[in-house]
C-alpha cells in the first residue's frame, strides 16, 4: 500500500494523484537501450525507476502531500487551509510534452516544490478546488463538535430565557417609566 493511502485520516479522500510524465519513462528506457551496453545506461535506468516508483504526490480534500524516498522517507505535507498560493513552472518543451512543475506556498516559510508531473494544470486545479471547498473550515474531532453544539444550544436557551424576562419586565402600555434627568423623552 502506498504512503498516501496509509496516511489518510477519517473522512479524507484523494482528489488527484500526481503522475510522472511519459517522456520521463521514455528517457529511462532510452538510457537503458542506448547506453545499456556501456553499463552506464543500466544505472541511469535503475536510478530513474527507483526515483519514479518511490515518489508519491497527491491532493486530498484536507492536505497536499509529497513523499519521496525508499529507504529514507521524506514527506512534505501542507494543510489546504494554510495554502497561500499555487504556481506552475512549465517551459516550452514541457508544454509540448504535457508536463510541468507545481509549486505550493503556504503560511510562513512553508513551500512544496513538486517534481515534474504529467497534467500539472489539472493538479493545480484540484488544489484550488480543495481550497475553495475548504472555505477556511476547521475539521474537528467528533467530541469537539458535540461540545460546540451543546454550547450553542445552551446559548440559544439563554437567549430565549432572556427574551422572556424582557417581555415580563416590559412596562404595560400607559404606565409611565422613570427617566434619568430628562434623557428620555416623556410619554403622555
Amino acid at each position: 500500500m502506498r504512503y498516501i493511502d496509509e496516511s489518510l485520516a477519517d473522512g479524507e479522500t484523494i482528489i488527484q494523484r500526481g503522475q510522472w510524465p511519459g517522456v520521463f519513462w521514455f528517457g529511462a528506457w532510452a538510457a537503458l537501450i542506448l547506453l545499456g551496453i556501456a553499463i552506464v545506461g543500466i544505472f541511469i535506468f535503475i536510478s530513474s525507476l527507483i526515483k519514479m516508483k518511490t515518489t508519491d504526490f497527491a491532493v486530498t480534500n484536507r492536505r497536499v502531500i509529497l513523499k519521496r524516498g525508499w529507504l529514507n522517507r521524506t514527506t512534505q505535507e501542507l494543510a489546504v487551509e494554510s495554502i497561500e498560493g499555487v504556481s506552475l513552472d512549465q517551459s516550452f518543451i514541457a508544454r509540448i510534452f504535457g508536463y510541468g512543475r507545481v509549486i505550493v506556498t503556504g503560511t510562513g516559510e512553508a513551500r512544496i516544490v513538486f517534481p515534474p508531473m504529467a497534467h500539472p494544470v489539472a493538479f493545480r486545479r484540484s488544489i484550488e478546488a480543495a481550497r475553495a471547498d475548504c472555505g477556511g473550515e476547521v475539521h474537528l474531532a467528533r467530541e469537539d463538535r458535540r461540545a460546540i453544539l451543546r454550547a450553542a444550544e445552551a446559548n440559544e436557551n439563554e437567549k430565549v430565557v432572556e427574551a422572556e424576562r424582557e417581555v415580563e419586565e416590559a412596562p404595560v402600555r400607559g404606565q409611565r417609566r422613570s427617566s434619568f434627568i430628562g434623557l428620555r423623552s416623556r410619554r403622555r
